[in-house]
């Protein structure tokens, strides 16, 4: 294997922020050890504010991001429950596939792939849901769907949101737009290596949590009596001791910024790397508006592709000698279209130029 390091610009892990590198150096300790206990507990208040709630229950699940969806999932949604799902790419389908396996009676809102959902589409689906889920930042499409009308009028329902790659990225507020559970993952605009998935439950969720969930190491009713102090202040289970400091110096580092910040930086980025694609004749998938500045999904137009390359190509040129790492397409962009990422530390504008200008090298 050859020795490389790529500028991380795809929809997947990006590169992380240089204080997170060195957190994933330090001395392990004992995850009994009481600086560890002050450490979780610093990462749960760090989250709170990232998040913006007050959820006492908010902290890293020990896995990636499908665990925070799994574990928003199998500790709420059982045999019976009606749940609406809105889908407008693949992790809004993994949705419907996760709340059908616990058993779910899944009501299915469609959207085409590139536009957002209708969130009275979702409202009217179903008179009396348990549950209704959507995906606040769809990776697939580069589309933003809308939280808070669907906060403000979800009734007795649970608001549950994918916040994978919206999380640090584009502003969310968990409590004043009403969102009852919301998971995310760490490797996007967080700047962290893939690994934990930060889960937040509001109390009105905890009341509703199920007593036996279908998940041993998911179950929150043995998690929520560590992370929120109400048990024995022990793990149920060994926690990925690296894995956290890197999560803590991640969020050190966005929350020194400052939110807004980020938001600003990230959305400065977007609108530049959009652009320029636009004028070197580019069209963009997802629908004005509601287009993500850290996740851009676009066409490729066969005319700029050299003699003899296909999209794949390119992207292959771009990585060995170039060193930039972008996605290809899902769904009707596979084969056809790239997703190219700006989240954490790789939103920065040297990298918007670095990679037009290596796009104005590679195409005709």
């Amino acid at each position: 294997m050859r020795h490389r390091d790529p500028v991380l610009m795809g929809p997947g892990p990006c590169n992380p922020y240089p204080e997170v590198i060195e957190a994933y150096g330090r001395p392990v300790l004992g995850h009994l050890d009481p600086d560890f206990i002050e450490l979780m507990d610093e990462v749960g208040d760090r989250l709170r504010t990232v998040f913006q709630t007050e959820n006492k229950l908010t902290f890293a699940v020990s896995a990636t991001g499908s665990a925070g969806m799994e574990a928003a999932f199998v500790n709420f949604v059982g045999p019976g429950d009606t749940v609406v799902i809105g889908v407008n790419g693949v992790f809004g389908g993994r949705m419907c596939d996760v709340a059908a396996r616990c058993g779910a009676e899944v009501v299915r809102v469609d959207a085409p792939w590139g536009t957002p959902i209708d969130p009275q589409a979702l409202l009217d689906a179903h008179p009396a849901p348990k549950l209704i889920a959507v995906v606040h930042a769809e990776t697939s499409t580069g589309i933003r769907n809308d939280l808070e009308m669907l906060g403000a009028n979800k009734g007795d329902a649970l608001l549950l949101a994918d916040c994978v790659t919206s999380l640090g990225g584009i502003d969310l507020r968990i409590d004043e737009w009403g969102v009852d559970i919301a998971y995310s993952g760490t490797q996007k605009c967080l700047g962290v290596p893939p690994g934990l998935a930060p889960l937040t439950v509001s109390d009105r969720a905890l009341a509703q949590l199920r007593d036996t969930p279908q998940s041993w190491y998911l179950d929150l009713n043995m998690i929520a009596k560590y992370v929120t102090g109400g048990g024995a202040r022990a793990y149920h289970h060994t926690a990925p001791i690296s894995s956290l400091y890197g999560i803590h110096a991640g969020l050190g580092v966005l929350l020194d910024e400052g939110l807004e910040a980020s938001f600003a930086r990230h959305q400065a980025c977007g609108d530049a790397l959009q652009a320029g694609l636009v004028e070197r004749g580019f069209e963009l998938f997802a629908a004005e508006g509601n287009r993500l500045p850290q996740l851009t999904s676009v066409w490729v137009p066969d005319e700029k592709l050299p003699d003899g390359m296909t999209e794949a190509d390119v992207r292959r040129s771009l990585l060995f000698d170039y060193g930039i790492e972008i996605g290809g397409g899902l769904g009707d962009l596979a084969g056809k279209g790239w997703r190219i990422g700006l989240m954490g530390h790789t939103a920065r504008m040297r990298n918007v130029h670095l990679l037009l200008a290596a796009l104005d090298d590679v195409l005709v």
